[in-house]
């Protein structure tokens, strides 16, 4: 709502801006009207201080560490629901109950194959494509087996369904082994481990607390507010581009080590590490040097400057399915004791370099066998019903447009040829 006004003064003009505040008391300026006015523009590189939409998917409050899906904690969405649950509500905004819960959860476990021809698609790549590059091609290629667009919230079941099966398709391509097609007598998240995991010739059941610790971690990822790739799919989806193409476009601006990326760098962090013989006080020493490039990956927050909500939820879990699996790998024990290191030491304390939700879920995700190259690709099957919600909630706004940022050119000025 908009509740007082701020004023600009710009050489001999003095503009009113009017002041919006939301729901959870945030502020910001609008500036809609200020090129025109002034001809002037803001510049703030990266949008850091720019708000882009207004919303009511997700609330966080980085510095109390609190987030929030349509007004549920985490800690509670993490402590009750299921994956689908929370899907749900993120896209339509409220939790299924009911017929509504049985006929949404139907809807998705009897859409979960994909057409026989798509099969022809991963033949294609290359032995050791990228899962990452296969998920995005494959979300593409739906939009020309569904092309008509004009049932979007079938369209949103059939990609919530059909995400697993061609995430462990990709899987199964890049490790040489046959598909396994999904089961309907078998939940969301226990549907993709056995299509990741079973062998031909062997019988495969789902761990109980592998399963739920893949339903947390989904839910953990399912919305953060306007993130790099949750931008990226309301940049593309303002362009009226279908929700196929724009769910492809979310999965590439989440591959990038900077965003999608980090819990699969944190691992690799571990196992260099390791390879430099375990020494991990080295490294924490390193971190703490001015003059070395060496950073703890998977430690401090852009948007939180307290711990990481997410991460609390996802030390615990970690700590049950390592003790429960009785994993022994010495990754995992370099791991816990940076935690502990971090958690006590002064520097990282004073700096809120905390443990976050990067560096638990590359942890959990070597504990159950997922393997490096599917950390970022887990990642895009939680964070799809957030991306879904947001392409959602944009298309639906009477007053939508289509995104068109603008720029401060610093090139070359007027020159010509001869």
């Amino acid at each position: 709502m908009d509740v007082a006004n701020a004023k600009l003064i710009l050489e001999d003009q003095e503009i009113d801006l009017p002041i919006v505040i939301g729901s959870e008391g945030e502020k910001a300026v609008d500036i809609s009207k200020l090129r025109a006015q002034t001809g002037h523009i803001t510049l703030d590189s990266g949008y850091g201080n720019t708000g882009s939409c207004s919303s009511g998917i997700t609330f966080i409050d980085g510095e109390k560490g609190i987030l929030r899906y349509r007004g549920y904690p985490i800690e509670e969405l993490a402590e009750s629901c299921k994956f689908l649950d929370v899907a749900h509500l993120l896209i339509y905004g409220q939790l299924p109950k009911g017929a509504e819960k049985d006929a949404w959860v139907d809807g998705i476990t009897r859409r979960t194959l994909i057409h026989e021809e798509m099969k022809k698609f991963f033949e294609g790549y290359p032995p050791h494509a990228h899962p990452m590059a296969i998920l995005a091609s494959m979300f593409t290629s739906l939009s020309t087996f569904y092309p008509d667009g004009d049932d979007t919230d079938l369209d949103i079941v059939r990609l919530i369904a059909k995400a697993p099966t061609i995430a462990a398709f990709s899987y199964k391509k890049s490790v040489g082994q046959p598909f396994v097609y999904p089961r309907n007598d078998l939940g969301y998240a226990a549907n993709f481990l056995n299509m990741t995991f079973r062998k031909p010739t062997e019988d495969y059941v789902v761990p109980e607390s592998v399963r739920s610790a893949l339903n947390l971690l989904l839910i953990l990822h399912a919305d953060h507010e306007q993130n790099c790739s949750t931008s990226t799919v309301r940049m593309v989806g303002s362009s009226q581009a279908n929700l196929f193409a724009s769910m492809a476009a979310g999965v590439s601006a989440l591959w990038g080590p900077l965003h999608g990326g980090a819990n699969q760098k944190v691992i690799e962090m571990l196992q260099r590490i390791e390879a430099d013989g375990g020494d991990y006080k080295k490294y924490t020493e390193m971190a703490k040097d001015r003059n070395s490039d060496f950073r703890l990956m998977g430690f401090g927050h852009r948007v939180y400057k307290n711990f990481d909500p997410r991460a609390r939820i996802l030390k615990k879990a970690a700590d049950h399915v390592l003790r429960d699996l009785g994993v022994d790998d010495p990754l995992l024990d370099i791991a816990k004791n940076l935690e502990e290191i971090a958690l006590a030491d002064e520097y990282f304390v004073e700096r809120k370099l905390y443990p976050n939700v990067d560096f638990y879920s590359g942890i959990l995700y070597r504990a159950m066998g997922i393997p490096t190259e599917m950390f970022t690709v887990m990642f895009a099957l939680g964070r799809l019903p957030g991306w879904i919600a947001q392409w959602k909630e944009m298309r639906d706004d009477p007053k939508g447009r289509i995104y068109r940022p603008r720029q401060v050119y610093v090139g070359a000025t007027e020159r010509h040829i001869g």
